[in-house]
């Protein structure tokens, strides 16, 4: 079972959580607009966060330093999510789309939005 828990905060930071002892470990503070989605990568080497920025921030959970700022959603992101493997991001926004993204590279390799009727 994972120990760490990461949390999303009121105050546009994430908090890395020990569930274990209730101590805070680190604080991320890179986002622009509050944060409404945050995930760990399988391995737990890596956070993704979505923000109402309209941006996806991939971060070291080692560092705390964000690696790379994924950009292309029209609306705030809503929800993130690592493939199993670590390799994709999935993200939903507002403007009812979702995204898959390359983690290494931080393109976008897929749109699909929701049709009208």
């Amino acid at each position: 079972m994972e120990r760490r828990l990461p949390l999303d905060q009121n105050d546009c930071t994430i908090r890395i959580w020990d569930v274990r002892s209730g101590q805070c470990e680190n604080t991320l503070k890179d986002q622009d607009d509050h944060v409404k989605g945050v995930v760990f990568s399988p391995d737990g080497t890596k956070i993704a966060s979505g923000s109402n920025d309209k941006t996806i921030r991939i971060w070291d959970v080692r560092s705390g330093q964000c690696e790379n700022i994924l950009k292309g959603h029209d609306q705030g992101v809503k929800s993130v999510a690592f493939s199993t493997d670590g390799t994709k991001i999935v993200s939903g926004s507002k403007e009812k789309t979702i995204r898959i993204w390359d983690v290494r590279s931080g393109q976008c390799e897929n749109t699909y939005s929701q049709r009208s009727g």
